[in-house]
């Protein structure tokens, strides 16, 4: 009887491994920048499991023929968008877009599609509270630009941000032409401004009049990418290409095709500009000291 469990448990053993084992079609938006990033840890990522990399490039570079793949990532919204245009089954895992941008494509894809997930950009609101607790523990009102893309995430915002005795702010903006105009009656009534990412407000031509305006009412901007750090945001709390690549490779090789629900980044990453807060005259911590904060809160939950 022991040798016959014993030959079952071995059996088990080598039979989950083969389970899980499968070939991966990673399509990107883009050649080069954040996708390279994401191409490259992505596959190291992967090392030492049975998943394999099959076909990885953008849809000018790949087979116009539905991917023969276990499964397909997507990196960015034209890769996913392109993905669900191809009427496939494959079961599809996006990365590198934000919530919005993921649900919007699924509604426009309608059914029937291949059963999807996701790994958003977005930080969630609590891990965002958490980063302004540690940053500027003395702003606690706290306003967003919103748009029609943005704007049914407000609530959920308010509603973290006000159990921590935030008073929260917003104003609508659905043109470019409203850009000064909309901060001009925002940035009085608050401490900070916190940018969400919002590919209809926050583009390369409404960067630059979004930051000089605050500035201009000394109102820090944090934001969700190093480069707005490096335009002149204050700060940033955001996740790399090469973390939200190593956590999808984590998910493939626990999950395999067998896909959970959509989820925010587990990792993330802090940038500050020291400029930025020498000009506005506040006194801000280093990034480890804010990391090691926000741990200590999320650990006395």
């Amino acid at each position: 009887m022991f040798r016959v469990c014993m030959r079952a448990l071995i059996f088990l053993i080598f039979l989950v491994p083969m389970a899980r084992a499968g070939t991966i079609a990673l399509l990107l938006s883009q050649e080069g920048g954040p996708y390279a990033e994401f191409a490259s840890a992505f596959q190291r990522g992967l090392e030492g499991s049975s998943w394999n990399v099959i076909a990885s490039g953008t849809q000018a570079n790949l087979d116009p023929a539905p991917l023969r793949a276990d499964l397909v990532v997507t990196a960015g919204a034209n890769a996913l968008r392109q993905t669900l245009a191809r009427n496939g089954t494959t079961p599809v895992l996006a990365t590198l877009l934000p919530r919005q941008a993921y649900e919007k494509i699924l509604a426009e894809a309608g059914r029937p599609r291949p059963r999807v997930s996701a790994i958003y950009l977005d930080q969630p609101p609590g891990r965002q509270l958490a980063f302004l607790r540690q940053l500027l523990p003395e702003h606690k009102r706290v306003g967003m630009l919103l748009s029609s893309e943005t704007r049914p995430l407000y609530a959920q915002y308010r509603q973290v941000f006000s159990s921590a005795k935030f008073t929260m702010s917003s104003e609508e903006m659905d043109s470019d032409s409203q850009t000064v105009a909309t901060l001009g009656n925002l940035l009085p009534r608050i401490d900070v401004l916190l940018a969400i990412p919002d590919s209809t407000i926050y583009k390369r031509d409404n960067i630059r009049p979004i930051l000089v305006t605050s500035y201009r009412y000394q109102r820090p901007v944090v934001a969700f990418s190093a480069t707005l750090v490096s335009a002149g945001a204050l700060a940033a709390l955001y996740s790399t290409p090469t973390q939200i690549a190593s956590q999808a490779a984590d998910i493939i090789k626990l999950a395999g095709s067998n896909l959970p629900a959509p989820q925010g980044p587990e990792m993330f990453a802090i940038s500050i500009n020291r400029n930025v807060a020498d000009a506005l005259n506040l006194s801000v911590p280093d990034e480890a000291h804010i990391r090691r904060g926000m741990l200590a809160e999320r650990e006395s939950r």
